[in-house]
């Protein structure tokens, strides 16, 4: 077996076995998550069982929007190494420089976390669909259709909902818990 394949099976193994918690919690989307941090301290075990090392780096590359807008990204490349031979995988990820209630380091860093976190999932096969069984009452339960609340700009929810958004939140998990109208979506994404 050539020294390409061993290393292929080695991250076949890790990626099979390895599991990391979500030791962070969303409070406006109410649920939990793991960083970037929680996955590099659930590979540890593996790097000297399996005589392996990962290791990451990130690079600065100026993308210029089609406004003609410099907007900076961060690429992130995950790579499990024997020594010889390497696998990696990357993750690109645009730094909001506009983000309020962050310096610039703040909005970088964010960033960087980001990417890391994308790559080495990336790298390990990390689902982070949740489990239909995880949702599932099995019947256990009638639905009960929840009424959604109105999100509007004068709301106290809708500061929470824009700084959700900009720490990687998607409009369709808003959507989901609120109704809004088009100029409050617009507002929530500009």
């Amino acid at each position: 077996m050539d020294k390409f394949n061993e290393l292929n099976l080695k991250l076949a193994e890790m990626q099979t076995k390895f599991k990391s918690k979500k030791s962070r919690f969303n409070n406006f989307g109410k649920y939990h998550f793991r960083s970037a941090e929680d996955i590099l301290e659930a590979i540890k075990p593996f790097l000297l069982e399996l005589g392996v090392t990962v290791t990451i780096n990130e690079n600065l590359i100026n993308n210029e929007h089609t406004s003609g807008i410099n907007i900076p990204m961060i690429e992130s490349d995950a790579r499990i190494s024997d020594g010889k031979n390497a696998i990696h995988a990357c993750a690109i990820v645009g730094v909001d420089l506009n983000q309020k209630g962050m310096q610039t380091p703040q909005q970088f860093g964010s960033a960087s976390s980001y990417a890391k976190k994308y790559a080495l999932g990336n790298l390990l096969l990390i689902d982070d669909t949740q489990d239909s069984d995880a949702v599932n009452d099995h019947g256990k339960s009638n639905p009960v259709v929840k009424e959604r609340k109105s999100l509007t700009k004068s709301s106290d929810n809708f500061k929470k909902a824009k700084d959700y958004i900009k720490s990687g939140g998607t409009i369709e998990t808003i959507k989901s818990k609120y109704k809004m109208s088009k100029d409050v979506e617009s507002a929530l994404l500009a």
